[in-house]
């Protein structure tokens, strides 16, 4: 069961509350990096990863999506 990226984010913030969003609808997700983002304006150089399994891809983008949209 292989990690997979699922987007790039330059707020950490952000991309913890899609990780947030996206583990409360039973998708297990990670951030990768995201304790290289801490510095001001490192985010564009470094953003943070949302990884997920390979076989939960597809219903993590549906969430991304939804998640977008507001």
């Amino acid at each position: 069961m292989p990690l997979v990226e699922l987007v790039r984010i330059p707020n950490g913030a952000e991309a913890e509350l899609l990780r947030g969003r996206i583990e409360s609808a039973g998708v297990h997700a990670v951030c990768f990096d995201a304790g290289m983002n801490i510095a001001e304006s490192v985010g564009l150089m470094i953003p943070v990863r949302i990884m997920v399994l390979d076989e939960d891809l597809e219903e993590a983008r549906a969430l991304l999506a939804e998640f977008e949209a507001g």
